[in-house]
């Protein structure tokens, strides 16, 4: 059986998370249209009759301007650099640019087998796309260039089969239910955050975040009781979550307690509040409540 490990890497908003998910078969990282939704590493697990792969999904790589975005960027060269695999995703919808520059060094750096995804090729036609993979050639000799979508699922397949391929030899790593190591607490709080993401625009989804203050099971009821803050850097940001009359938080809430209860067949109960917190993104203590340990 083929079995190791593979870290997605790629700039912010690339469409790394949607990426794993597909391989996986399962969501088991939250999605977004914004820049920096993934904050720490995500191991996904995907399995076919011949091969178990261990997935990152990794922090887009940017100019860290906070301790937080310091941590996510050496969570993912950390997983970039100990994998067995390394697939670089790419926005095929997007020109070069500086900061692909420099996530390309980073790559070389590491030394590490190298595949290309070449993401969103829906938004791309073929004339547009063909002049992108020959300058992917030209640059590396990459184990592989597979344009791909991960929306649609068009060459992920490809992709899977191709990276089955290149992996050792081995043991399966994880037990056949194994699916990932999120712990169904933080996924809540991701859940919540996802559905907030989608609600908001401009800097609050970079000012933002969520803490998951207590869960409790009502077994009698079949209810799930979650306590959450959703935490924000100004006043101002509170009352755009709050919404006008509580709107906004009621509609996130909603969002978050329908995804929960299809997910695991239960009721849930979500009672969230906003808080500020200024500076949150520099407070190395508070960090490790929202960020916490990469998954391995």
């Amino acid at each position: 059986m083929k079995t190791g490990t593979v870290a997605l890497v790629g700039l912010p908003n690339a469409g790394k998370s949607t990426l794993v998910n597909r391989l996986v078969g399962e969501k088991v990282a939250i999605v977004s249209d914004k820049p920096q939704t993934t904050r720490k590493r995500i191991l996904g697990v995907a399995r076919s009759p011949d091969a178990e792969i261990a997935f990152f999904d990794t922090p887009g790589i940017h100019r860290p301007e906070h301790r937080m975005n310091a941590a996510m960027v050496r969570d993912a060269t950390d997983a970039l650099t100990t994998s067995d695999l390394v697939v670089w995703v790419l926005d095929a919808a997007s020109p070069r640019g500086p900061g692909e520059a420099r996530l390309f060094d980073l790559l070389m750096r590491a030394q590490r087998p190298l595949f290309a995804a070449l993401n969103k090729i829906d938004l791309v036609s073929k004339p547009r796309l063909l002049p992108r993979i020959a300058d992917l050639s030209s640059r590396h000799a990459f184990q592989g260039i597979v344009p791909v979508s991960a929306k649609t699922g068009d060459g992920v397949e490809l992709l899977a089969r191709l990276l089955s391929e290149a992996l050792p030899e081995g043991a399966p790593a994880y037990p056949r239910d194994f699916l990932t190591a999120t712990p169904a607490t933080e996924w809540i709080g991701e859940v919540i955050r996802e559905k907030l993401l989608e609600r908001t625009r401009q800097e609050l989804p970079f000012a933002s975040a969520v803490v998951v203050d207590s869960v409790r099971e009502e077994e009698e009821k079949g209810l799930t009781v979650v306590t959450a803050s959703i935490i924000v850097e100004r006043e101002g940001q509170k009352g755009i979550v709050v919404g006008k009359g509580g709107s906004m938080i009621r509609e996130i809430g909603s969002a978050a307690r329908k995804e929960l209860a299809a997910e695991s067949g239960r009721r849930y109960f979500l009672d969230l509040t906003v808080k500020v917190r200024e500076r949150w993104r520099d407070d190395e203590r508070f960090l490790s409540r929202v960020v916490g340990e990469p998954q391995s």
